[in-house]
């Protein structure tokens, strides 16, 4: 049996995620069968479950990299940014569709919401951490404690990814994401 290098690993793994991101954003969750993840990837069951083991964690590794890729948006130029960039290239963000299906899981499902939680926690310690510098460089309100400011942003998130899923207008969007970016930064005579 030939041996396979790490870099060849870690590219069909790859090439699973990306094929797996196209099935979950088309079929969503329960819709993304093995034979249509299969067809998807371009890669047997066993290849694909040689390197996720099953659906679930197929489809939480591609939460985790959402998770991490957003994080670093929000790092650099906060959550509000991370929703602006879903508006300019839904295209990146299409599978998140499926939040809506999974919402039941999350509800329902204790295991599957704490292994969820687990991969969401480095998007939500960039917020967290995004909003603590911005309140100690003095550009955050202060009237409103930090962890309100970060379930509005977070609530704001699901609201926005609830819109685009449904397939409605994102007109007035942009003027939206305006709006709640205004709405958390210090103003004259406001947060202090």
């Amino acid at each position: 049996m030939p041996v396979v290098s790490d870099s060849e690993l870690s590219r069909r793994r790859s090439e699973i995620l990306e094929g797996a991101r196209r099935c979950f954003a088309e079929y969503g969750y329960e819709g993304a069968t093995v034979r249509r993840l299969e067809e998807a990837t371009g890669k047997s069951r066993g290849a694909i479950f040689h390197h996720f083991g099953d659906k679930e964690n197929l489809f939480l590794a591609l939460a985790r990299e959402d998770a991490a890729r957003q994080a670093e948006v929000v790092a650099e130029e906060g959550l509000v940014e991370v929703m602006r960039d879903m508006l300019d290239h839904p295209e990146r963000h299409d599978w998140l569709a499926t939040r809506l299906e999974i919402t039941k899981k999350l509800r329902t499902d204790a295991a599957f919401r704490a292994r969820w939680q687990e991969h969401q926690a480095v998007l939500d310690e960039a917020v967290h951490s995004r909003l603590a510098r911005q309140v100690a460089d003095g550009r955050m309100r202060t009237d409103v404690p930090l962890d309100v400011l970060h379930t509005y942003l977070e609530t704001v998130l699901d609201g926005f990814i609830t819109r685009l899923a449904s397939g409605r207008s994102t007109e007035g969007l942009e003027e939206v994401l305006d709006l709640v970016e205004g709405s958390v930064r210090k103003r004259d005579g406001c947060g202090e």
